[in-house]
């Protein structure tokens, strides 16, 4: 690695952190005063504002908004090397534009790890906290009732309530029925279901069928234990607890989810590849801003930046529909979140090529 190498990645992660320090303050200015009759309304002091809320809303919005901060990074910078005639000595000396690329490769890497490590390990511990003081303070977003919930609680055996309370850990008008293959043998109906601990449940004014070819026994009672491996809070997961949730905790959610049958998981499948994407963008929006900023043109840096800022919110305005049409299930989630990253790096090879030449 040459001294050219190391000053291009000074260049290239410094403006990066710079960018995102200046944003997310004019952000938490934004979101302060937007947000600030709410602090009122449940007299927070600054301490519970400041580490309570905007300690974890830093990094969780560094992670969202990553991809912009760096393609708004690559286009400062490179433009300005531009301007002032470093690229053009840069090949004049001999170095091809593959070789220039290498600088940015590597900050695109390191990057790449970085947010590929803060958003599956680091930031959902810290997202559940601000999700729960969001909750509590100003949007109120978490259910105490569920309603015609239905799971496979083990390979052959499907649960049904029609309606949960969680704050009394009580289920109305619920059926448990056990099938050998796609032969019902055994249906248990109840008016009410109670959680106990432990996964103990017990059933109260319980009817339950055993079938055996044509014959049916019939047995009633007023109250009936037994074990579901299911819990209550299984049942209010909401979309929102997905970005909660570390790489490994949500692939085996996600992979428990399906073994029972539960419908509902676009959000969470969203979650995951979105987790993969928004990394792997790091590379894109890096090829994007080398592309459109590494040519000397009149009037300096303003229309490399404006064409940077327009493509970075069509970037966004992209992925955001995109993703919408996943969870209305319009769209599976992997093509939601990939076909922008798909579309801009098509767009940035194409830059690439015709650069190169």
């Amino acid at each position: 690695m040459k001294k050219l190498d190391l000053y291009i990645i000074r260049k290239f992660l410094g403006t990066f952190f710079f960018s995102i320090i200046l944003i997310l303050s004019i952000g938490i200015v934004f979101d302060l005063t937007e947000k600030m009759d709410d602090f009122f309304e449940y007299s927070l002091s600054a301490k519970e504002i400041i580490f309570g809320y905007y300690i974890h809303f830093i990094p969780y919005y560094m992670n969202m908004f990553s991809p912009l901060f760096i393609f708004i990074s690559v286009i400062f910078f490179t433009s300005k090397l531009a301007g002032n005639s470093e690229i053009i000595a840069m090949l004049a000396s001999g170095m091809s534009f593959q070789r220039l690329m290498l600088p940015y490769l590597l900050s695109a890497t390191f990057l790449f790890g970085l947010l590929f490590w803060l958003g599956g390990y680091i930031i959902p511990p810290a997202s559940g906290k601000l999700l729960d003081f969001e909750d509590k303070y100003i949007s109120h977003f978490t259910s105490e009732n569920a309603r015609n919930v239905q799971m496979k609680v083990n390979p052959n055996t499907v649960l049904y309530i029609e309606s949960f309370r969680l704050n009394s850990r009580m289920g109305y008008r619920t059926s448990l029925e056990h099938f050998e293959g796609k032969t019902l043998t055994m249906r248990l109906t109840a008016d009410r279901i109670v959680y106990d601990s432990a996964y103990c449940w017990h059933f109260d004014s319980y009817t339950r069928r055993d079938f055996s070819g044509m014959h049916e026994t019939m047995i009633r009672g007023e109250r009936l234990d037994t074990i579901i491996m299911m819990k209550p809070d299984e049942m209010f997961v909401t979309a929102e607890q997905a970005q909660q949730m570390t790489n490994p905790e949500l692939r085996a959610y996600m992979q428990r989810q399906r073994e029972r049958g539960t419908g509902n998981l676009q959000a969470f499948e969203t979650e995951w590849w979105k987790r993969w994407a928004s990394p792997i963008g790091a590379f894109i929006m890096t090829l994007l801003g080398v592309t459109l900023s590494c040519k000397k043109i009149r009037g300096g840096m303003g229309k490399n930046l404006g064409i940077g800022i327009t493509l970075s919110a069509l970037y966004i305005l992209f992925s955001t529909v995109s993703t919408t049409f996943s969870v209305r299930g319009v769209m599976t989630p992997f093509w939601a979140v990939w076909i922008p990253n798909f579309t801009f790096l098509g767009i940035g090879m194409y830059l690439y090529m015709k650069v190169r030449k």
